[in-house]
Parts: C-alpha cells; sequence; structure tokens
C-alpha cells in the first residue's frame, strides 16, 4: 500500500488471524468475495488469506467498492492519528477535514489552506491516503450517520444534519452507494426511547487510563462548567439559548469504549462535539507506537511500565485553555482555579435553566474577557492585561488555534504576544491542539524528573534530552508529571508545582 500508515502486511495478517485489539483502527480488512471490509477485531469467521486485501483507512476501502460491515461495524473503530502527524500538505489538510472544512468549504479553499492546488492536493491523497479528499469527508460523514442510525432513534432527517447533509435526499442516495441499503431499513430495530438522550460508544486502542485521565481533569475542574468524579466527566456547553449537555463514563462491561450521554438540541452540533471529545479524551492514539519509544528509554521506560495507558488530556475550548494557562503561570493549580472559577462567576454565561444539577454557566467568550477589568477578581495588573490582550488578539485573527498549523508556527504566533513565553504556548498546543510533540521544556518538574541527578537539568539540556523521545515529547510531559504527582506523599503539596503541572 502507498500510505505509510498502513502496518506490515505480514503484521496486518497476524493481527487479523489474532483479532488483536492494539490494530483496531490501524487497518481495515477487506474480503473480495464478499465485497465487505472489517475491523481486525471482526468477530466473523476468517476469510480465506487470497481473499484478503488491507486498507488503511475506511475511505480507501470504500473507493476500492467495499461496504461496511454491519456486525465488527467500523464506524466504531477508533480512529489513526498517524494520519494528521507531521507538517505534510496531507497531514494539514486531513486534520481540517476532521475539523469539518469541507462541510462549510470547497476543496479549493481546503487546498488554498495547505498552500498548493486542488488537482496537485487530489493527487497526494489518492498516492497517500488511497482517497481523494472528497472521500475521506463524505465516508466520515457516512459513517457517522451509521453509528446513529444503528445506536439512536433520532429521526432520519437529524441524522441528515447531524452528519453533514444538508439535502435528505442527497444524505438518501450517498447512504446507499456506500452500503448497499438504505438508511430506514438499517434502523429497523432502534436501541435507544425517541426524546431521550443519546447514548454513544467512543471507541479507543487499549490499554487505556481513563481513571488518571479524570484525575488530571478533577484537579481543574471549574464549577458551574464541569463536573468531574472518579468515573465521568460531565459538562453543559452552549448556545445559552439552546444549551447541550454531556457526560462520559467507561463503557459498561470492560468494552474498549467509553459511553457519551449526550443532550444536543442541535442536531449540527453532534459530530463537532463528538470529535472534540475524541480528542479531549485522546481516544486515538496508538499506545504501542508511543511504547515502542518510551519503552527503552532509563527515564521513561519505568513511568511507562506503571502506567501504560496514559493518554494526553486535551481541553474542550482553545479559549478557555489559554486563560487557564496564563492564569497557571508560576502558581499552583488550586490557585489557578481558583481564579479561572471567579472569572466564570463573574464572566461566564449563565444559562436560564441548568441542564443538569450543577451545570449552569458557559465559559466566558474572548468578547466577554477582552474589554473586562480582571483586576476585579484579584489578578494582577500584567496577568489581566495579558488575557485580554490575548482574547483580542484571537478577535483579530493574530492567533487562533487552526488545526492545520505546525507546532513551530503555533508557538511562534503566540509568543508574539505580551506575556506569553514558550511554556505558555506549548502548553496550550498541548492542550488545546493535543499535539503529541508539545513540550514546555522550561517546566521544572520536568528537569527534575528528567533526571536521576539531584541538580535539575538546564532547559536547554532537557530540549536536548528529549530529542530521542520525539514525535511524542507531549506523552513524556504527562508521565513525568504523574510520575512526580506518584512519588509526592499526601497530603503534602509540593514547592514544585509549577503551572498546571501535577495531574
Amino acid at each position: 500500500m502507498s500510505d505509510p500508515s498502513l502496518p506490515d502486511p505480514h503484521l496486518c495478517e497476524q493481527a487479523r488471524l489474532s483479532r488483536d485489539a492494539r490494530f483496531d483502527g490501524l487497518f481495515f480488512t477487506a474480503v473480495s468475495s464478499t465485497g465487505i471490509y472489517c475491523r481486525p477485531v471482526c468477530p466473523a469467521p476468517t476469510p480465506k488469506r487470497e481473499n484478503v486485501r488491507y486498507y488503511a483507512n475506511p475511505a480507501a476501502a470504500e473507493a476500492a467498492g467495499f461496504r461496511p460491515c454491519l456486525r465488527c461495524r467500523p464506524e466504531l473503530a477508533p480512529g489513526n492519528d498517524q494520519w494528521q502527524r507531521g507538517d505534510h500538505v496531507v497531514a494539514r489538510a486531513l486534520k481540517l477535514i476532521e475539523a469539518g472544512m469541507l462541510a462549510e468549504h470547497s476543496l479549493d479553499e481546503l487546498a488554498a489552506r495547505v498552500g498548493i492546488g486542488a488537482r496537485q492536493l487530489r493527487r497526494l491523497f489518492v498516492e497517500r491516503v488511497g482517497a481523494p479528499p472528497i472521500s475521506v469527508h463524505t465516508t466520515r460523514r457516512l459513517l457517522f450517520a451509521k453509528q446513529l442510525l444503528t445506536e439512536t432513534a433520532l429521526p432520519v432527517t437529524e441524522i441528515a444534519l447531524a452528519s453533514g447533509f444538508r439535502s435528505l435526499r442527497r444524505f438518501n442516495a450517498a447512504f446507499l452507494q456506500a452500503n448497499r441499503i438504505p438508511p430506514r431499513e438499517l434502523r429497523r430495530h432502534p436501541r435507544a426511547v425517541a426524546g431521550a438522550a443519546l447514548m454513544l460508544r467512543l471507541g479507543y486502542r487499549p490499554p487505556y487510563d481513563f481513571a488518571a485521565l479524570l484525575a488530571f481533569l478533577r484537579t481543574r475542574a471549574l464549577p458551574g462548567v464541569e463536573l468531574v468524579d472518579e468515573h465521568s466527566y460531565a459538562r453543559a456547553f452552549g448556545p445559552a439559548d439552546a444549551p447541550g449537555w454531556l457526560r462520559l463514563s467507561a463503557w459498561p462491561g470492560g468494552e474498549h469504549a467509553l459511553q457519551l450521554q449526550l443532550h444536543c438540541p442541535q442536531p449540527t452540533q453532534l459530530l463537532g462535539v463528538v470529535t472534540t471529545l475524541r480528542r479531549m479524551f485522546d481516544l486515538d492514539a496508538n499506545p504501542q507506537a508511543i511504547a515502542d519509544t518510551f519503552q527503552h528509554d532509563a527515564i521513561l521506560g519505568p513511568l511507562l511500565a506503571r502506567r501504560p495507558g496514559l493518554r494526553l488530556p486535551g481541553g474542550w475550548d482553545g479559549f478557555e485553555i489559554a486563560v487557564r494557562a496564563i492564569l497557571g503561570q508560576q502558581i499552583s493549580v488550586a490557585a489557578a482555579r481558583t481564579l479561572a472559577t471567579r472569572i466564570v462567576q463573574r464572566w461566564g454565561e449563565s444559562l436560564p435553566t441548568a441542564p443538569m444539577t450543577g451545570l449552569e454557566r458557559l465559559f466566558p467568550t474572548p468578547a466577554a474577557l477582552a474589554q473586562a477589568d480582571l483586576r476585579e477578581i484579584g489578578l494582577t495588573t500584567t496577568r489581566a492585561a495579558t488575557i485580554s490582550g490575548m482574547a483580542q488578539a484571537l478577535l483579530d485573527g493574530r492567533v487562533d488555534f487552526s488545526a492545520e498549523q505546525s507546532l513551530d508556527e503555533f508557538v511562534a504566533r503566540w509568543v508574539a504576544l505580551p506575556g506569553i513565553g514558550e511554556w505558555t504556548a506549548h502548553y496550550m498546543a498541548m492542550r488545546a491542539l493535543s499535539d503529541p510533540d508539545a513540550f514546555p521544556a522550561a517546566d521544572l518538574i520536568l528537569r527534575r524528573e528528567a533526571t536521576t541527578d539531584a541538580v535539575p537539568l538546564s532547559t536547554k539540556a532537557l530540549t536536548l534530552r528529549a530529542d530521542a523521545w520525539r514525535p511524542w515529547r507531549a506523552y513524556a510531559v504527562i508521565h513525568l508529571w504523574r510520575g512526580a504527582s506518584d512519588a509526592l506523599p499526601p497530603p503534602r503539596t509540593s514547592r514544585r508545582s509549577k503551572p498546571e503541572a501535577l495531574a
């Protein structure tokens, strides 16, 4: 296969025969005798080797004429984040497609965003991904529609809107062509009660340490905006006149999935919410690839062995993460959370009706904080000016959280703003963009934990040391922070705490 993200065919064969969940979503098995493509974990009888073909993604399989299996349901497979790593134009374009750009913009506009012509972009996609950009976009929408049809009782018209189709006729035609079955026939036995909150499965590749991720988020949870306990994450989201809510917990029975309970009044928001949660909870990571980089490292190897399922904790919204990061400069996590809570209570929009007990506010918008006098809630003049200036820079377009920008480009644009240094920019890239290679090298905890010496490494020395951890330096950060946290005897508070550091 031309797509470099496809594992070696011999490895694919072994994973297919053993139904290895670690490879779920990293490749798909198409069977020429049936015309169907499956996940490697499909429970159906094993097909003959001579009838099997391997594809790196559903779009490539469907472009070759195969339809998704109704038994293993490829729409439930974790994504493959290898597609989107690096600065190549295909990776950047895939990030934009994942963010929904082709739902509102043309292929020419997508190509212009990544700096090449539409014809060249299409050629590169066919060579590297196995399908043109439009096919990748359409397959993504149709697989999401298939999940909604199978797992919910939403009306077909709302499912068409939720999956990005503005015309029911076009949705029906596209679905029939891809699945060889009309939408209404697939949903003869709905699994949900109409009017109730949706219940969706969000799959991941094991191992996955959901408890550790919740612990990280719990120490930073903002009262009124989100609720985090030992078992779940809940949040309200806008708009304020028709708010939605969600709750994410482990799927019962030990299945490799999270359970999303979701009430979303606007169907067009559904795919965006699911996409955000998959990024926020790092559901598409490949833990084996990360382990291959860390397992023989003298520092990270023991940490990995202790917690092999650590994931990168993202954030719901880029602006919210930026405010939190600035608040956390040189103070403890608890102090930063207190200040953030004051900002929410003072400038966050109150919801007319709380969608869930304890969820009654939205985080403030950039417009609300750009003109706000943040000194009212106890910020220094300098820190207040940094947040207001950052909010105005977002409104002006001088900085943003667009998916296609490289890590270096993102950091360079953000550190140009007053009051924002390398640590803050990399922290934002790590949590708002979920960039796997973001690395706040100036962090004191990282410089102490990355060496066995009593004296912390210098920022330069740590940066050189971390070259061996590329392209997963952000995961090294989480392991080092978690390792430092595990080593602290409760209830002692570490004086080493750097902004937002300890989990």
